[in-house]
């Protein structure tokens, strides 16, 4: 959520960078209804004053056995008054809460410009793209013909783009979650386990609702939601707290099935496991004071990056473009991995800053100094491994004419074979 102040302080400011993700038209109706609202509220407050102030008249002039006509119908005037403006401010205050949780976060000035995935401008490619002797494969064939990967399976039990995931497919699974879950526990981060399901406030908290509602499975009956990121409950897990300085920063990672519709998803994406319905991730999320956001934001891409480096996954930065942000994000970078069969990178893991957005939604504050108010928390995000896409970039660069392949070595102290594939 964005502030309400610094709209009505600076809307041309706020117009601007909005505009950058197209969402400028927005703020007029906000300022519109934030004037309404401050209109009524007063004249509400002084007929309610009135009206306390005439009763009570009414009141002395019976006990001195005085008619009260005049005053009894100004009375009725005024309630009525009093009841039509709440029955207005209740509109505006629902029109009001519509607008201001649809609004998108202010993009960061270092966002590039632009709408689009292809809009993002490329930082660094980083590791060697593998040459190989022979056309190279994509997961999908490698892991049926190995019996690792079964969509028809899927298919038949729960519908399209859902996988069976077998044999030592399972081990590589764990493995790559242990390594990452060690490693961000190493940079500070505190394992969480948490829940998948969730309320209503939660999603419409981390700025998933009210756009993404299409991408979400609800489950209506128990009014419940199932999360496509640990960020959600991770997030809302400090929601309506006052913290202190000295508890900053809080980092967890989060490791969780996840699961999105992926609602008007096609093409190539759908075969198999690259976009799939149900998935597992351990995603990093800070809990941090506003003036280290942007160092907190680097630090998460530095261990993305550092994964990736340990997996001998040949990958690129980039920075997304302000149109291409999701809601709640001031900034984004993804981590692509290069994919052989498609010849081209793909995104992997991302980290975004999304600075007081998500905090002022959950009421998640810290208090500076014991002396000062307590103000809103920045929070950051980023994927330490989402498991199915990293396994189709090992499946897919280290692939052999034989037909398996072979595992980075830092995953076999974690329960990983050496190599799947054709003895």
């Amino acid at each position: 959520m964005l502030d309400l102040k610094l709209i009505r302080s600076d809307p041309e400011r706020v117009k601007a960078a909005l505009a950058r993700r197209g969402a400028a038209a927005q703020v007029d109706e906000l300022l519109a209804l934030d004037a309404r609202r401050r209109e009524l509220l007063p004249r509400i407050e002084g007929a309610q004053a009135e009206r306390k102030t005439i009763s009570k008249q009414i009141g002395e002039a019976r006990q001195r056995g005085e008619e009260a006509a005049e005053q009894m119908a100004a009375v009725a005037e005024l309630k009525q008054t009093i009841e039509s403006g709440k029955a207005e401010l209740e509109q505006v205050n629902a029109d009001l809460q519509r607008v201001v949780t649809g609004l998108p976060n202010l993009p960061d000035p270092d966002a590039p410009e632009g709408m689009t995935e292809e809009d993002a401008v490329v930082l660094r490619e980083e590791g060697e793209r593998p040459s190989f002797d022979f056309e190279p494969r994509d997961h999908l064939e490698i892991g049926s013909e190995l019996a690792l990967i079964d969509m028809e399976a899927g298919a038949r039990v729960s519908g399209s783009r859902f996988a069976y995931l077998k044999g030592d497919l399972v081990l590589l699974e764990l493995a790559l979650v242990r390594f990452a879950l060690d490693l961000v526990r190493e940079e500070g981060h505190e394992p969480v386990i948490p829940p998948v399901l969730v309320r209503e406030e939660a999603l419409v908290g981390t700025g998933f609702l009210p756009g993404d509602r299409d991408q979400i499975y609800e489950v209506p009956k128990d009014e419940l939601f199932l999360v496509g990121t640990s960020e959600v409950p991770l997030a809302a897990l400090h929601a309506d707290e006052i913290l202190t300085a000295d508890q900053l920063p809080i980092r967890y990672a989060g490791f969780s099935p996840c699961f999105r519709r992926e609602a008007g998803a096609g093409g190539r994406d759908t075969r198999g496991i690259f976009r799939v319905h149900q998935f597992d991730k351990v995603e990093m999320f800070s809990f941090v004071e506003p003036s280290k956001s942007a160092e907190e934001h680097e630090r998460l891409l530095a261990i993305e990056e550092r994964i990736l480096a340990e997996l001998e996954i040949p990958y690129r930065v980039v920075n997304v473009a302000a149109g291409d942000l999701g809601a709640p994000a001031a900034k984004k970078y993804d981590c692509e991995a290069w994919i052989p069969s498609q010849g081209r990178y793909r995104e992997l893991t991302s980290c975004s800053n999304t600075t007081d957005y998500q905090a002022r939604r959950l009421a998640c504050r810290y208090r500076p100094n014991e002396d000062e108010a307590p103000e809103p928390v920045h929070t950051l995000n980023g994927t330490a491994v989402a498991v199915g896409r990293t396994m189709i970039a090992l499946i897919e660069n280290r692939q052999e004419r034989e037909g398996g392949f072979t595992l980075p070595t830092i995953l076999h102290s974690y329960g990983s074979p050496a190599r799947i594939g054709c003895s």
